[in-house]
């Protein structure tokens, strides 16, 4: 045995049989303390009667023969006749008596007030006892002779025998079937506990799919349930960092093979051709820029993961920043014949901000409506204040996202659609920046209609404003 099943043993099954066998005991003496009481009061009821059968001026020895002639239960216990000198003159079986035998009853009676004595013990012979003595007194208080009744308690030691005997057998019954059930009720606790461990392992080491059998709708149930969704979310993780390699993968690897492809025209054929050696520069200089974009992409969401992105914060202009991530972008969508609508308002409010990262998240969140919109597609631009809050709506009328991936699109690596370029952490970086700036970004998204996202970024209050002027 180990585990759980040598502690439960050693600690329960081990606490119950101390219990069982104290109750045994107690039982044993209650029962001891009750037969032998009841042995008591038979002699000591019989010994009363002494009471009116000796009087002062009767004599003793005649007296003491005819009450032992006529007693009627001789067959249940022995009477002895006491002289004055402390001889045995008289007994009940008819045998001599065995002197040697010492009456501890007798010698508490002579010195007890009540003349009363009792004990019990064993004889000579080794025969279990119990004996009192009353010794009768003239008129003038002198011990004439004493009365002792001897009970054997064989009878009664048998019966005890037997009671504790059954209730051994009863303890030993509850035991086996406390054993039974507690095997019974370990085995349940202990077979999904070792089905837990070795699927634990098999998950470990990357078997996701491994599944852990229900046996039991209770805690242990709940376990597996919970293990269970653990397994499950793990592996749509790890299919999510394989996709997310594949796909970082692919976009890097678009970016280097256009620069290697153009510096290989270069070297060869472009030397003699400085129309060829422009273009080449300006593609290779472009895909360098988009290298570094998603090199900084990666970065920035490692340092979101170990918490050390650092935001230089200041008061700025949200509007000025909001409109060269438009511009920047403008031109994009004209190549690829998609409209840019920039409802630009005329003022908004000052905001606590870092600049560069909120360009960031503006340009990647229009770039992410340019690239799920169709040719043709619009994609609008609002910027408003509501109260205490700058929102910044980026709307376009793309494919949208299923509602099922809808709950899912801001979790690192997670892409809803795998057929269109990107990292798929563009928008946990955009959502954990404007987290940092204490606003939100939300967004809603019909399949097959459009997706809309709303930033907000709270305004820097006038008493923010004078206590950090002053």
């Amino acid at each position: 045995m180990r585990g759980i099943t040598r502690r439960w043993v050693i600690n329960t099954f081990g606490v119950i049989i101390v219990v069982l066998f104290v109750l045994v005991v107690a039982f044993a003496v209650i029962v001891q303390s009750f037969y032998y009481n009841d042995v008591f009061q038979i002699l000591n009821g019989r010994s009363t009667e002494l009471v009116n059968i000796f009087n002062s001026s009767a004599d003793f020895t005649e007296t003491a023969r005819d009450y032992v002639e006529n007693f009627p239960d001789k067959e249940y216990m022995e009477l002895m006749v006491i002289n004055s000198q402390g001889q045995v003159i008289i007994t009940s079986t008819g045998f001599a008596p065995d002197n040697q035998q010492k009456m501890p009853d007798y010698e508490l009676a002579l010195n007890a007030p009540n003349r009363f004595g009792n004990w019990h013990g064993s004889l000579n012979s080794g025969e279990n006892v119990m004996a009192i003595t009353r010794v009768i007194a003239d008129s003038k208080n002198v011990p004439s002779g004493a009365i002792r009744y001897v009970v054997s308690l064989e009878e009664a030691d048998r019966k005890i025998f037997i009671a504790i005997l059954v209730m051994c057998l009863v303890g030993l019954v509850v035991l086996f079937f406390i054993f039974v059930s507690s095997t019974y009720f370990l085995r349940s606790i202990v077979r999904p506990v070792r089905e837990i461990s070795d699927t634990a392992k098999r998950i470990a080491q990357g078997d996701f799919n491994a599944r852990i059998n229900k046996f039991y709708d209770d805690e242990i149930g709940d376990l597996c349930d919970t293990i269970n969704y653990m397994a499950g979310e793990l592996g749509t993780a790890d299919k999510m960092k394989n996709d997310f390699i594949s796909s970082i993968s692919h976009e890097l690897r678009t970016p280097l093979t256009a620069i290697k492809g153009w510096a290989e025209t270069m070297q060869f054929d472009g030397c003699r051709d400085r129309q060829t050696v422009e273009k080449g520069i300006a593609i290779i200089v472009k895909e360098t820029e988009r290298l570094n974009g998603i090199v900084e992409e990666v970065l920035d969401f490692s340092r979101i993961q170990q918490d050390r992105m650092v935001l230089i914060m200041d008061k700025l202009d949200i509007l000025a920043e909001l409109d060269e991530s438009v511009y920047m972008l403008k031109e994009r969508a004209n190549t690829e014949n998609k409209h840019l609508v920039y409802e630009e308002p005329d003022i908004l409010p000052v905001v606590l901000g870092d600049r560069n990262r909120l360009r960031q998240v503006f340009i990647n969140i229009i770039d992410n409506a340019l690239k799920y919109s169709d040719t043709g597609g619009v994609v609008t631009i609002r910027a408003e204040q509501t109260e205490n809050m700058v929102v910044i709506t980026i709307a376009d009328n793309g494919c949208g996202i299923p509602a099922k991936d809808l709950p899912k699109v801001k979790q690192k690596f997670y892409k809803a659609n795998q057929t269109v370029r990107g990292s798929g952490i563009g928008l946990a970086v955009a959502d954990e920046i404007v987290r940092l700036h204490k606003g939100t970004l939300d967004i809603d998204s019909t399949e097959g209609i459009g997706t809309t996202v709303t930033i907000r970024i709270p305004v820097i209050e006038e008493e923010t404003e004078i206590s950090s002027e002053s």
